[in-house]
């Protein structure tokens, strides 16, 4: 069975910082680029920042870039987003996904080519 498990989420004032982990099982998890997305309410999904399980690239949004950083644990099938200097704006629903890609990244795959998703877990940032 394929799981995607992400926790970390919570309640954090502005400037300070999470970790959020994305616990995957039941796939070649060498095979897939894990990605970090967000949906706040009233506002499209967005993608955050991704990783190549293959080769360790990374790619970050704008939005986040300097702030957050991608990492991955290829002995544990887990990846790590930790987000530094939180802004009210990044208030949402974190979700983690697999997409199969091998090699370098340059770009975000976009969502429609993730085969599993997470549950999503709550990021809150009060002013």
């Amino acid at each position: 069975e394929v799981q995607l498990v992400e926790s970390g989420g919570g309640l954090v004032q502005a400037g300070g910082s999470l970790r959020l982990s994305c616990a995957a099982s039941g796939f070649t998890f060498d095979d897939y680029v894990i990605g970090w997305f967000r949906q706040a309410p009233g506002k499209e999904r967005e993608g955050v920042s991704c990783i190549s399980s293959s080769d360790g690239s990374t790619y970050y949004a704008d939005s986040v870039k300097g702030r957050f950083t991608i990492s991955s644990d290829n002995a544990k099938n887990t990846v790590y987003l930790q987000m530094n200097s939180l802004k009210p704006e990044d208030t949402a629903v974190y979700y983690c996904a697999a997409a199969p890609r091998n090699g370098p990244i340059a770009t975000m795959p976009r969502w429609d080519e993730y085969d599993y998703w997470g549950q999503g877990t709550q990021v809150t940032v009060s002013s």
